[in-house]
């Protein structure tokens, strides 16, 4: 049966938090059980090298999220599970496709844009100052790691769509030039997929500092739940969970019965404190042994490490005989 490839990449900057959990890591591995599909997630450590300078954050952010993946039943004999900076072959295809893209379409990217007008509102006279190549030519990166595996499926935001249409742009390109057979990947947009809000209402993200890092302490979930966000009311009066950060981050783990037993709890009153203790008792409960199992693999990295090295072999088996015939195909082959 032929499979359909479905690519993920995590960028290695920051601590796995509830967000990520609802929006990213649980779906993904929900799917990875599919047999119709073939499952590649990657540590986009390279990514990270783009705005992360932090050497060691970047290898403890390495660490967490290879952990937080496996404690939380990541298979990695059903999927291919990898750190994109053990596989060389996508560095030499980001060369190979930058050569065949167009700068014009790189001015086009989101990101160098966005940067570009912070600069001209500052007043900067130098339009791309602190403009780095990794940002410039991270489209043509992302490309790489996609058409590698010829991944048919990339989950990904809204804002990552365009990187997505580049990559089919690129591969375009690739295929009438050279007549390569690059698979031209679509986007895949989650509009069900369950986006959550933080501690202060916005959008749970690290750049906003508002995150509940999935796997931390009791004491510290405790802790930071009691800090969300809530309104005035009192204990009796009627409240609305839909507008509500605590509702919303329990609907995101609870089934539909405990939803609608929880939803009665906000129209009969409850208190502020009542639900907050509740929704701490709820996700201890439900992060209780994964979070044991995440706390054994942080203390063996030998472990994780042999993992992303078998899946990096793994990955390696398919890319080093792609690039060949990509080298072949550009004129990279031996003389006789």
């Amino acid at each position: 049966m032929s499979k359909t490839k479905v690519l993920t990449g995590i960028t290695t900057t920051g601590t796995p938090h509830l967000g990520n959990y609802v929006g990213a890591i649980k779906p993904a591995i929900e799917e990875s059980w599919r047999d119709d599909i073939a499952s590649y997630y990657f540590l986009a450590d390279y990514h990270a090298l783009i705005k992360g300078r932090d050497p060691k954050r970047i290898h403890q952010s390495t660490l967490e999220i290879a952990a937080t993946w496996l404690a939380l039943g990541l298979d990695t004999d059903r999927v291919t599970f990898y750190r994109q900076s053990d596989i060389p072959e996508i560095a030499e295809l980001n060369w190979i496709l930058g050569c065949m893209t167009a700068k014009g379409l790189m001015n086009r990217a989101h990101a160098y844009k966005a940067a570009v007008q912070a600069n001209e509102e500052a007043g900067e006279q130098d339009p791309d100052k602190g403009v780095t190549m990794g940002l410039f030519c991270y489209p043509v990166l992302m490309a790489a790691d996609i058409l590698m595996f010829n991944a048919h499926k990339v989950p990904v935001g809204r804002d990552q769509v365009q990187h997505i249409e580049m990559a089919r742009d690129i591969a375009g390109r690739m295929n009438h030039h050279y007549k390569t057979k690059f698979v031209l990947p679509e986007a895949v947009v989650g509009e069900s997929t369950a986006v959550l809000n933080g501690l202060d209402g916005r959008k749970m993200s690290k750049s906003y500092d508002n995150t509940i890092p999935l796997f931390v302490p009791e004491k510290k979930l405790l802790k930071l739940i009691r800090k969300i966000k809530t309104n005035s009311l009192e204990p009796g009066e009627p409240k609305d969970p839909d507008t509500c950060t605590l509702f919303q981050i329990y609907s995101a783990f609870a089934d539909a019965t405990q939803v609608e037993v929880k939803r009665q709890q906000y129209a009969d009153g409850a208190g502020w404190g009542d639900l907050k203790n509740e929704l701490f008792e709820f996700l201890n409960e439900h992060l209780k042994d994964p979070r044991e199992r995440y706390n054994a693999l942080i203390e063996d990295p030998a472990f994780i490490e042999k993992e992303l090295l078998k899946g990096a072999e793994k990955a390696r088996a398919e890319a080093a005989p792609f690039l060949t015939s990509i080298r072949q195909a550009v004129g990279l082959k031996p003389l006789v």
